[in-house]
C-alpha cells in the first residue's frame, strides 16, 4: 500500500529534526513542500535525494490529482510545511482527505510544534487547551473569536504576525479585560527565543515599545472563576458587544440586546457599547 508521510520539521532549531523524520525523508520518492527552496536545505541536511514538489495554498487543488496518481503508481511521499507539524495553520488538509478517501495509508511523523512548545512554556494549566490559529483580521468572525476567547475556561492558543501583535493584544484586552493573563512566545527554539508573561495590558505596552520580530504564538490564560462577579459580568457583556458590533449592528441595537440578554441596566449596557465604539447612534 502506498504511503503519505506527514513529517514534522524544526520550528527554528535544526537540531530538533528527529532521526525518524530524517530517515523518512531519505526513503521517500518525493517530498511535498510548502516552500521548496526552504525545505531543500532541510532535505539536504537529512541526506535525502528525493525531488521536492511545491504544495501550497494556491496549488493544493490541482496538486492533489498528481499526488493521487503518484501514490496509485506505488510511490511513497512525504509532506512537510515550512516549520512544525504539517496542516496546522498550513495547507494540506484537502490533499490528506483525498488520500485517505482513495484508500492510501497516511502516517504522521510527530515532532516540533509551536502550539505545544508555547503551551508548556506558558505557565498555564495544560490538561485542556483550545487552538484557534490565526484570527480573522476584521468582521464578524473576528468578533466571534474574541468572544469565544473571553469566556474560555482553558488556555487558548493563537498565532499572529508580528506587525499585528499589538493590535490583537489590544483587541483581546477589550474583549477579555486588560488584566487577563497572557504568555507571548516569540522565536521559539531559535537563538532569540523570548517569553513575555503578564497581563494583556502589560504585554500590549511592552510590544508597543519593543516592536516584535519573527514568529509569534500567544497563550491566553483561562478565565479565573469570576463569571459571577461584577467584573465577570462586564467581561461577558463586552465580549458579546464586540461580537454583535462586528455583525454590523447599530450601537443602540447592541445596547438593547445586551440589556435584554444579560439582564443589565440599560444605562450600563449603553456605557459598555459606547466605550467600545465606533461612534454612532447611542440613543435609546
Amino acid at each position: 500500500m502506498s504511503t503519505l508521510y506527514l513529517v514534522s520539521t524544526p520550528i527554528g532549531n535544526l537540531g530538533d529534526l528527529s532521526p525518524r523524520a530524517a530517515e523518512t525523508l531519505r526513503s521517500v520518492d518525493r517530498i511535498l513542500a510548502e516552500d521548496t527552496r526552504r525545505s531543500r536545505l532541510l532535505a539536504e541536511r537529512a541526506g535525502s535525494p528525493a525531488p521536492l514538489v511545491s504544495l501550497h495554498a494556491h496549488n493544493e487543488r490541482e496538486r492533489t490529482e498528481a499526488v493521487l496518481d503518484w501514490l496509485a503508481a506505488g510511490e511513497t511521499l512525504a509532506m512537510v510545511s515550512d516549520a512544525g507539524t504539517p496542516l496546522v495553520s498550513d495547507p494540506g488538509a484537502r490533499l490528506v482527505g483525498a488520500v485517505v478517501a482513495a484508500g492510501h495509508t497516511v502516517v504522521p511523523i510527530p515532532g516540533p510544534s509551536a502550539v505545544l512548545a508555547a503551551l508548556v512554556g506558558s505557565g498555564f494549566p495544560t490538561g485542556r487547551f483550545t487552538f484557534l490559529g490565526f484570527p480573522d483580521r476584521k468582521g464578524k468572525e473576528r468578533g466571534r473569536l474574541l468572544a469565544r476567547v473571553a469566556e474560555a475556561e482553558e488556555p487558548v492558543i493563537l498565532f499572529e504576525a508580528p506587525n499585528r501583535l499589538v493590535e490583537l493584544l489590544e483587541a483581546l484586552a477589550e474583549a477579555c479585560g486588560p488584566d487577563r493573563r497572557v504568555a507571548v512566545a516569540r522565536e521559539l527554539t531559535k537563538v532569540h527565543e523570548e517569553f513575555v508573561r503578564g497581563t494583556l495590558r502589560q504585554a500590549a505596552a511592552y510590544y508597543s515599545e519593543h516592536p516584535p520580530r519573527g514568529e509569534v504564538t500567544l497563550v491566553l490564560g483561562p478565565i479565573e472563576g469570576e463569571s459571577a462577579t461584577a467584573e465577570g459580568r462586564e467581561r461577558e457583556a463586552r465580549a458579546l458587544a464586540i461580537e454583535l458590533l462586528a455583525e454590523g449592528r447599530r450601537p443602540s441595537q447592541v445596547a438593547r440586546e445586551l440589556a435584554g440578554r444579560l439582564d443589565l441596566a440599560r444605562n450600563e449596557a449603553y456605557r459598555i457599547v459606547h466605550e467600545l465604539g465606533p461612534e454612532g447612534d447611542q440613543t435609546p
